[in-house]
């Protein structure tokens, strides 16, 4: 089967399929294009006009991050999700949980006052807060091994390190287990090069292109 990932290079969500799919020694190619400027032929094949995408053989197409992860994982002979419904369906949730803190960060690296900085800030503690209440001492999420749930939250933990010398939202003293979580995932192999060599000089390049507040506080 020929996988072919089609997203930019500082997506979130496109990180977390190449990360399920090194982790599972799965092959596949990657498109990166453009967002702000898409190519005629992804607007004929997105449905809605977002990435990721994959596209598969060439000629059939899937849309939504949640969706291509699980399918995935699926194809590649499953055991990244968990078997029991219920910590199943609470996994999937949590994920969407983990793309509405990504959101608040990527408004947070645009904050243009401190007023909308510290709003941003609040939000995202808000919501740490509440993950790190449910976390244990296990590697993962739900114990010793990574699960698809932990390829986004390892994207978010990146992200969360490089604002690190702006803005410090997650510490230890605050956040053991999510702490503990962090190092655990950003250690990988899989998670080490789920994104582009540049990724991060790219990611400080769009911060301070925004110029808000935090553009001037990253070296």
């Amino acid at each position: 089967m020929d996988l072919e990932l089609i997203s930019f290079k500082l997506c979130p969500f496109v990180q977390s399929s190449v990360i399920t799919l090194l982790h599972k020694q799965v092959g596949y190619s990657i498109t990166y294009i453009d967002i702000s400027d898409p190519p005629a032929w992804f607007d004929e094949i997105s449905p809605t006009g977002q990435v990721p995408l994959v596209r598969i053989n060439s000629d059939s197409i899937l849309f939504e991050s949640a969706v291509i992860n699980e399918f995935l994982d699926e194809v590649s002979g499953g055991g990244m999700m968990p078997s029991e419904p219920l910590i199943k369906a609470q996994n999937r949730a949590w994920t969407q949980f983990c793309g509405s803190i990504l959101a608040d960060a990527r408004d947070l690296a645009g904050a243009k006052d401190e007023n909308s900085l510290q709003d941003k800030e609040y939000d995202i503690h808000e919501k740490l807060g509440r993950i790190e209440a449910l976390k244990t001492d296990e590697d993962f999420f739900n114990g010793d091994e990574m699960n698809l749930i932990d390829t986004l939250y390892a994207a978010l933990f990146m992200r969360l390190d490089l604002l690190r010398p702006a803005v410090n939202l997650l510490n230890m003293e605050q956040y053991p287990g999510l702490s503990r979580w962090s190092e655990n995932l950003l250690r990988l192999d899989a998670v080490q090069r789920s994104v582009v060599t540049d990724f991060n000089d790219i990611y400080r390049r769009m911060i301070k292109a925004q110029g808000g507040i935090l553009a001037a506080r990253l070296p």
